[in-house]
């Protein structure tokens, strides 16, 4: 059933929005979709034109509780009626210390926490770069490929998932590497299979290939790990992966940091995606979810890893006391409810995404994974895996005329990731405006 629809996508109103959004912005950012946000509840968005929509997106996995939910908007008011701004790195204030006892309550390792707040989470990679070049005395740094991290000049660095985010802004910051990211489904196409272990666990190559070729262990600050690769296409690696990586960490006094900027705070069913593979990091980054759609960042050490001295770090906006205020009203959320619904909802999307496969060319051979609200579909066209980029394009933009917002990720995969609260009434509407959209696609392919 097509959704309905009050006027075209993007209306008349939409449409002056974007035309005078081309004239005036910055034009950097990647062709964006036909939505002019008016107003949102919930997984329900509104365009300025009167039309209904599901989101599937969430503001890229950050409205966590949901667009506007009524308990975080009242804390940003209440906390905006007392003090909107003073700079933490001069003054104190409470909330900033509530979140921080907050997040040490929830970080994923036994010992006490200390917590640096950001803006961001580039802010937030950012800094866990510079505190692991402090606290260890090296300067290099191991990355992956497919990686997503951010858009600052080290957070640029680290980040290799389109030559587009790179490409004239060289040089970067020097003394970073990027090895293969572990993916069980297209392992042997990363690298010969003979250099691969059984199960598909990569973490050797940097034993045997960087550590022997490259760099020297004894150099290495820390490893960098999205738990879950983002934007390089919601990939789960195999547990065995992540530990091997702890291991090759404590062996030789690297690091282990973990960005959890997406996959952080609930969305995956526990508190961090890290969780699922029994690991324990030394740096958390977070960001987005934290606080359902406020600009926030966090940077979360083991006690002893964050000492570094007054000055060495500092921010004039980060911990802003409104964005801590909406934190602590998500946290909250998340803990009492949303964090169980996250693992329901998403085990119920990965059945129903699974019972889809029969009937679609490009689901019949995908790769579908994910923890919780956090699933990717790598969409392809045959046995051989041939990423149907121009498919997976095509159902993003039918999608938004069917009322529902998707985002891509890596070559050809789409995110699931709505809020944390979506009903399962909400689930299943969105689900079947994929599946329209998605048919839809296939048939202009002459895959139906």
């Amino acid at each position: 059933m097509v959704s309905e629809m009050t006027t075209l996508r993007p209306g008349p109103k939409g449409q002056a929005i974007i035309d005078r959004d081309t004239k005036r912005m910055s034009g950097s950012s990647v062709p964006r979709y036909p939505f002019v946000i008016d107003r949102g509840r919930g997984a329900h968005v509104w365009d300025v034109d009167g039309n209904e929509y599901i989101d599937f997106a969430a503001g890229i996995a950050v409205t966590a509780t949901g667009h506007s939910h009524p308990q975080v908007v009242q804390a940003i008011k209440d906390q905006a009626e007392k003090f909107i701004h003073i700079a933490g790195t001069d003054y104190y204030y409470e909330v900033q210390v509530e979140l921080a006892e907050r997040l040490n309550g929830i970080a994923p390792f036994d010992e006490e926490s200390r917590v640096f707040l950001t803006n961001s989470g580039a802010e937030a990679v950012e800094g866990a770069m510079k505190l692991a070049r402090w606290y260890t005395g090296r300067k290099q740094i191991i990355g992956f490929f497919g990686s997503f991290h951010g858009r600052t000049m080290g957070a640029l660095s680290l980040t290799a998932s389109k030559t587009i985010q790179r490409g004239g802004f060289f040089p970067l910051v020097p003394g970073v590497h990027h090895v293969p990211y572990n993916n069980p489904y297209r392992c042997g196409h990363m690298r010969p299979e003979a250099m691969c272990r059984e199960n598909c666990v990569c973490a050797t190559y940097i034993e045997d290939m960087l550590f022997q070729r490259t760099v020297p262990p004894d150099d290495v600050a820390a490893i960098v790990l999205e738990p879950i690769q983002g934007e390089g296409g919601y990939v789960v690696p195999d547990a065995a992966f992540v530990r091997e990586l702890r291991e090759i960490c404590d062996k030789h006094g690297i690091l282990l940091i973990v960005d959890e900027v997406q996959s952080g705070i609930g969305r995956t069913g526990k508190w961090w995606a890290i969780e699922h593979y029994g690991v324990e990091p030394d740096i958390v980054c977070s960001a987005k979810g934290i606080a359902s759609g406020m600009p926030l960042g966090a940077i979360i050490a083991r006690g002893d890893v964050m000492s570094w001295p007054p000055g060495s770090h500092g921010s004039t906006y980060a911990g802003n006391p409104v964005s801590c205020a909406a934190a602590l009203a998500t946290i909250d959320l998340v803990e009492s409810e949303y964090m169980a619904n996250a693992a329901t909802q998403g085990a119920y999307i990965m059945q129903a995404l699974e019972a889809m496969r029969p009937n679609h060319p490009t689901l019949q051979h995908a790769r579908i994974d994910g923890h919780g609200l956090m699933i990717g579909v790598e969409m392809v066209l045959d046995e051989a895996r041939v990423p149907a980029k121009k498919v997976r394009n095509r159902t993003e933009r039918i999608a938004i005329d069917e009322g529902l917002l998707l985002l891509g990720a890596g070559t050809s995969s789409l995110r699931f990731c709505p809020s944390l609260m979506i009903e399962r009434e909400t689930v299943e509407r969105g689900l079947e405006r994929f599946e329209n959209a998605l048919t839809q696609a296939e048939q202009e392919a002459g895959l139906l």
